[in-house]
């Protein structure tokens, strides 16, 4: 067990992607080096699908194997460069014959510590809004995915997973006191549920909630929200960014999960002999 370090300064960089995956990589690899040496960020977390566009159409031609692709092989040598923990966002991945939307986290020494593949996959239709149907060419992950930085356990979720609340509370369950939601909402559904699905996840748990978008392209076929967000574990906003390229830093004090965990203390006042989260795989 590493030794217990209640602060962590974390980046989280809100990305302009295109269809040029070299410099989408590109783009990821210098901004990380620059907040790396600008802001000393020890966690630095990237957005859902930042080396591809995101859509059904593109997951099959950007995809790559992990820990072998050119991608990982870029986050691991960034990661060791940099000597940071380095959230990859997700990338589409490919695993003999399926396809996943996959996050991996690297080391500072540039070792791939985690690997997560999205739990829910993004199947919705809202009449007069949008409709996309990830498992028209994605297969779901069955993982849970927890990382221990600092002697603080992380649990990592990808964009529709922060619908339900059921894995958020497993990861609290656990002991998590961050959770890192790498995410591309939408028009229709990022300015309805954005902002609410986090603060709810960070006070329904009491922890600190990171998610990160790309950045808004009106021309894209899919046209995210934005809003890349940090949220304490009273739900309050600490840090966000608007729809454009942008990159946040705050500062994590872990110890905030724990005082609001003894002030507000439901984690113990719930009826487990009346209902209860269970964790099954």
């Amino acid at each position: 067990m590493s030794k217990i370090q209640n602060c962590l300064k974390v980046a989280l960089l809100q990305l302009q992607g295109g269809v040029d995956k070299i410099k989408n990589v590109e783009n990821a690899v210098s901004k990380i080096k620059e907040v790396a040496l600008k802001h000393k960020a020890e966690l630095v977390a990237l957005p859902e699908c930042f080396n591809s566009p995101y859509g059904t159409k593109y997951f099959a031609e950007y995809a790559e194997t992990i820990p072998d692709g050119y991608t990982s092989k870029i986050l691991s040598q960034t990661a060791k460069e940099t000597g940071i923990y380095i959230v990859g966002g997700t990338i589409p991945e490919k695993d003999n014959e399926k396809l996943f939307n996959t996050c991996t986290v690297w080391d500072p020494s540039g070792n791939m510590i985690a690997k997560h593949r999205k739990i829910h996959l993004f199947d919705i239709d809202v009449k007069g809004g949008i409709r996309f149907k990830e498992s028209e060419t994605l297969s779901a992950g069955n993982n849970f995915t927890m990382i221990e930085i600092f002697g603080n356990k992380i649990g990592i979720g990808i964009c529709y997973d922060i619908r339900f609340e059921e894995m958020a509370r497993i990861y609290r369950n656990e002991g998590c006191k961050m959770l890192i939601y790498p995410a591309a909402f939408n028009m229709t559904t990022g300015p309805m549920h954005w902002e609410l699905l986090q603060r709810a996840r960070a006070n329904d748990n009491q922890l600190f909630v990171l998610t990160i978008s790309p950045a808004r392209d009106e021309n894209s076929s899919y046209v995210a929200w934005g809003h890349s967000m940090v949220v304490d574990p009273w739900g309050k906003i600490l840090a966000s960014a608007d729809e454009n390229e942008k990159t946040i830093v705050a500062d994590i004090d872990f110890s905030m999960a724990d005082n609001v965990r003894q002030q507000i203390p439901v984690g113990f006042q719930r009826r487990t002999d009346l209902y209860e989260t269970i964790k099954k795989n």
